[in-house]
């Protein structure tokens, strides 16, 4: 790898070794990321480095990509739902700024997902979940080539009936690609997307009601439930849900000639979100996307050199109506907006190995964003407003190769993160407005490293981050949130996982193996296949430090709503014909604020889970996995507030109670 920091490489033959329902699933091997379902949905606390850390739903502070292709809309944010795991062929995750050369700007960095086409996927492949929950996903995907054409299909139906009352989700995916080989130095491949999601909303609990009962939702007393106002607070009486239809066509055309290669990726999304909570939120909005980008290897002063220089510009247009919610159904119109966002990065990265072993990579990026609200609604004050910001960027790191398969690396970077409409919406005022927001900036320091050798692969990194008007975000009111900027904040961390082959040969030597074996997200490890079965030991640990940087009013306490320490660990017995078991590990082991006050916290927790199953790469795979086999009561996230209430608040989200999903799978 050329980036003098933190990446990692996902491959989705290991997760789809088990239930591949949401990103956790995916990702929660992945070296520094952080990602808990708010009820065991797909929308998350998806976090690298304290990214967007107040948000489990709607996500930011990270890049996402399809094929490098954005899947971010114009102001920042990004739907959980627009992603289909299955679909993917593999997953980049870049911490930091070492996404800046696919022009993020964010604290977090970026994640690729990168789509099978027809030269990957099987003619024909079929897969089929159930569980706990009544839960039940099935996919059906093929991939077909013909001359210098070539194309991948995939459509995917899910649904559950939830762990929680009021729980239920159900989604629809289609997925599809296809491929022109134009001639040898031109390509070009078309993608579209459409997605239809509908999600109950259990909503938050009191640390009392999580414990004496995790499945139920956030309701008001019986006595008060025919009440109005009282009854919108009621998530089932309301009917609080997140439903949503969405439309993406992108393309990426790559030119490639010697040292030499263009790529010009594009995108239109569409978007209509219907979202009752307090009120009913209606959206529609419309996202267009370029990115042009021109790379090139060629030797510079006789020595290994890669150049990279782009531009990505974003604009979307949002119509954003609101209405009352009465008890589940929309009440009169009080606000009316039409809203635009600009994103426009220009950016470039140079490695240049000055010596044969040692790399000195520069690069900036130069970013203007602008977000215009304008007040359509007749009655009252107007609140048409308009914000912009801009930043310069640099990053300057070395990469050490100590071994063939061995690198060392360090850096330092800044980072820049405009507000999206989230978390520019006055939400005391019904979102009817704009409040005055700085961008959040940072400097960050990193040093770390990554290999593998026969029996050992790891990834290792520590980073520390001063930053400034931090965007978090607080609770007002049940279901309202409101961002603030909150000063000097610091982040560091350490990000660390390890694959280690304990024992082999145990009762299988030679032969040949049926799978693509585990531990890729460790650094540029090869796939390996091995002809002997054996003990995999697989370990991920996050130490996340982030505080108040001598705040007026909080201190230097910790920031809320996530753990200090993560443990994800799995113990794996692998045989070359493609049969593996073992117990696995997450572990919180010390209890988190959720409260900036640090007056309330969600308690350490610890969850068994086993798998078994069988993988090829052609004809039948099956699994069998258990999660949480205690049966722990425990809030998988939380929402954060500046100071609890008296008494404690619902700010707790419960994770799964024990469950247990099974899957078959056949390639022709």
């Amino acid at each position: 790898m050329r980036q003098p920091g933190g990446v990692a490489i996902v491959d989705a033959e290991d997760y789809k070794r088990g239930r591949a329902t949401n990103l956790k699933d995916a990702l929660d091997y992945a070296p520094g990321v952080f990602v808990q379902p708010r009820f065991g949905s797909e929308e998350s606390r998806l976090s690298i480095r304290g990214s967007g850390i107040q948000r489990t739903f709607h996500g930011r502070g990270l890049k996402l990509m399809q094929d490098g292709v954005p899947l971010n809309l114009a102001d920042g944010g990004f739907d959980f739902q627009a992603i289909e795991p299955l679909a993917a062929q593999y997953v980049e995750v870049y911490r930091g700024a070492n996404a800046l050369e696919y022009g993020s700007t964010t604290l977090g960095g970026a994640i690729n997902f990168v789509s099978h086409t027809g030269h990957t996927a099987a003619p024909l492949q079929t897969r089929l979940e159930y569980g706990s929950f009544d839960s039940f996903r099935g996919q059906i995907s093929s991939g077909i080539v013909s001359g210098d054409q070539d194309a991948y299909v995939s459509f995917t139906n899910s649904s559950t009936d939830g762990f929680r009352e009021h729980s239920a989700q159900s989604n629809q995916r289609f997925f599809a690609n296809l491929g022109y080989a134009i001639n040898p130095e031109l390509e070009t491949r078309f993608y579209l997307t459409y997605g239809k999601t509908d999600s109950e909303l259990p909503g938050d609990l009191t640390k009392a009601q999580m414990l004496a009962d995790p499945t139920q939702a956030a309701r008001v007393p019986e006595f008060l439930r025919g009440l109005q106002p009282v009854a919108r607070f009621d998530r089932v009486t309301s009917d609080w849900k997140r439903d949503f239809e969405l439309f993406r066509f992108a393309n990426k055309t790559t030119w490639e000639s010697g040292d030499e290669k263009i790529t010009i990726g594009s995108f239109w999304s569409n978007k209509d979100l219907d979202h009752p909570i307090l009120f009913v939120i209606d959206q529609v909005t419309n996202d267009f996307g370029l990115d042009v980008r021109y790379d090139n290897v060629a030797d510079l002063f006789g020595k290994e050199n890669h150049f990279t220089f782009g531009f990505a510009p974003t604009y979307g247009i949002t119509e954003d109506a609101r209405f009352e919610n009465l008890f589940g159904t929309r009440g009169a119109l009080f606000a009316n907006s039409h809203q635009t966002s600009l994103n426009a990065d220009l950016y470039a990265q140079n490695s240049h190995y000055f010596v044969a072993d040692v790399a000195f990579v520069a690069g900036a990026q130069f970013s203007y964003a602008e977000r215009k609200n304008r007040d359509d609604f007749p009655i009252g004050p107007n609140n048409s407003d308009s914000q912009d910001w801009s930043a310069f960027s640099p990053k300057v790191g070395l990469l050490w190769d100590i071994a063939p398969q061995a690198q060392v690396f360090a850096n330092v970077s800044r980072s820049f993160e405009p507000p999206s409409f989230g978390e520019l919406v006055d939400a005391n005022n019904g979102g009817a407005g704009l409040i005055q927001l700085n961008e959040q900036t940072a400097t960050t320091f990193e040093l770390g490293t990554r290999g593998f050798s026969d029996k050992v692969s790891w990834d290792l990194a520590y980073y520390h981050s001063l930053v400034d008007d931090e965007l978090l975000q607080y609770l007002v009111q049940p279901g309202l949130t409101q961002t603030v900027n909150a000063g000097d904040t610091t982040h560091q961390g350490i990000e660390a996982a390890l694959d280690w082959e304990l024992f082999s040969g145990l009762f299988a030597k030679g032969g040949s193996s049926a799978h693509s074996a585990g531990g890729k997200a460790m650094a540029a490890k090869a796939p390996i296949e091995p002809s002997e079965d054996r003990i995999v030991f697989r370990q991920n640990y996050l130490w996340n430090d982030f505080r108040f940087d001598n705040d007026a009013t909080f201190g230097d306490n910790r920031l809320p709503g996530i753990p200090p320490h993560y443990y994800r660990a799995e113990f794996l017995y692998e045989h070359p014909s493609g049969i593996y078991a073992g117990p696995n590990l997450e572990w919180v082991p010390e209890a988190y604020n959720v409260d900036s006050a640090e007056t309330e916290f969600a308690d350490s927790y610890a969850l068994l889970g086993f798998k078994v199953g069988y993988r090829s790469k052609k004809g039948l795979s099956m699994f069998v996995e258990a999660k949480n086999l205690t049966d722990e009561i425990y809030a998988a996230t939380t929402s954060v507030v500046d100071a609890s209430p008296a008494g404690g608040g619902a700010l707790f989200l419960p994770g799964d109670g024990r469950s247990i999903y099974a899957g078959i799978e056949w390639k022709w």
